[in-house]
């Protein structure tokens, strides 16, 4: 798992910014769209999608000349992979995750 994850995270901009994301799978959204959404300004809306981009937890995609950002979903795994199977001594059921819910999605 990627260092930045938790720090990338910690911040509220940041994780309504995942989550916000998330929501919109699979298409992503333009930066513009998601400026608007946030009600956050270019050059920061910039500064924290980079650093989400450095954890691996979004990526980007330029169509004609807008770019679209989505979640990274291999990074994204990694982290819930960390925090269930590390945190939790490979026991998800401490953490209250059903072993038949992880044992579908993995056969999906």
């Amino acid at each position: 798992m990627n260092p930045e994850t938790f720090a990338a995270l910690a911040h509220d901009v940041r994780l309504a910014l995942f989550r916000l994301l998330v929501s919109r799978e699979p298409a992503g959204m333009a930066a513009g769209e998601i400026a608007t959404e946030l009600g956050v300004g270019p050059s920061t809306l910039s500064a924290h999608l980079a650093q989400l981009e450095r954890a691996r937890l979004i990526k980007s995609r330029r169509e004609s000349r807008r770019i679209i950002y989505s979640v990274d979903h291999d990074g994204t795994q990694g982290l819930v992979s960390f925090l269930v199977d590390d945190c939790c001594g490979g026991r998800p059921e401490l953490c209250g995750i059903s072993t038949r819910k992880r044992a579908r999605k993995s056969a999906a």
